[in-house]
């Protein structure tokens, strides 16, 4: 079990004014299954009323408005996380009772439709048909289908932006771990086995010292159902456990984005973020 405190800044600046701005953030933590959320909150400069609600997925939202000008839009969520290690799956569906699933469930038909995000180019729907065509059970094969993909691709910042496809990722071999995702969504998904796609955070330092604070980052990982959900890293190649931190799902980047909003004023705006982590026990 882990204790973890996450203050994550992130907003706007303006190159002129703007002179109102209408924004909705998810970036407060998950409650609920092995994560216990002890504390959450946002602070929101210029002050702002916030309103919140879970969206259809089951993130919390937060949505304000700032009808002032204002050259910088900062909010800052600070969160304190109880998580322990999700337990493997005891049982699942057989292929058969999967598809037919699929097929009659709302959440599952919604987890097993392709994006233009998560579309898998030819070869990653080949490759994910050759692991099924082995013969595995559902949650063996997911497994090694998200395990093929991570292990084909490499982190690196500044290939892809937040509107690249798992196409474009897949071609590069390169990308984030939102690409790492979609493509590990699309794979999954081209094979008939429903996932979907986590936002959330991961310590970046098992070894950092308890109190100690380090840099970290926005992170993303997927999670598929077969008879019951379960969650595995991809660009880790790691088991999803007590140092992640769960704050949204969807089924990909677009249902889970941070923060986003539109203004009204003139000139551009430019996005920054920071992210702290710290493991309190």
């Amino acid at each position: 079990m882990s204790r973890i405190r996450i203050v994550h800044r992130t907003g706007f600046n303006y190159e002129q004014p703007a002179t109102a701005s209408y924004n909705e953030a998810r970036m407060l933590p998950h409650s609920g299954g092995e994560q216990f959320v002890l504390q959450a909150g946002l602070d929101i400069r210029p002050g702002a009323t916030q309103h919140s609600y879970l969206d259809y997925w089951g993130t919390r939202v937060s949505t304000f408005e700032v009808l002032t000008p204002h050259l910088e839009l900062s909010v800052t969520a600070t969160s304190l996380v109880e998580v322990r290690p999700a337990p493997v799956p005891r049982w699942e569906l057989g292929w058969d009772e999967l598809a037919a699933a699929a097929e009659t469930t709302v959440q599952l038909v919604e987890a097993s439709t392709l994006s233009d995000a998560t579309e898998p180019p030819p070869e990653v729907a080949e490759l994910a048909a050759e692991i099924v065509a082995e013969g595995a059970p559902v949650g063996e094969t997911a497994l090694e289908i998200c395990r093929a993909v991570g292990s084909s691709m490499e982190y690196v910042r500044g290939v892809t932006g937040v509107h690249s496809t798992a196409a474009e990722a897949w071609g590069e071999r390169k990308g984030v771990c939102q690409d790492i995702a979609h493509v590990a969504l699309g794979a999954l998904r081209s094979v008939g086995i429903p996932a979907r796609y986590v936002s959330g955070y991961l310590h970046p330092d098992p070894g950092a010292a308890i109190g100690e604070t380090v840099i970290g980052e926005s992170h993303a990982w997927v999670e598929w159902f077969a008879g019951d959900w379960r969650g595995y890293d991809p660009t880790n190649l790691a088991e999803v456990g007590d140092l992640h931190v769960l704050v949204g799902r969807g089924r990909d980047y677009s249902d889970v984005t941070p923060l986003r909003g539109v203004y009204a004023g003139p000139g551009s705006s430019e996005l920054f973020v920071t992210v702290e982590v710290t493991r309190v026990a």
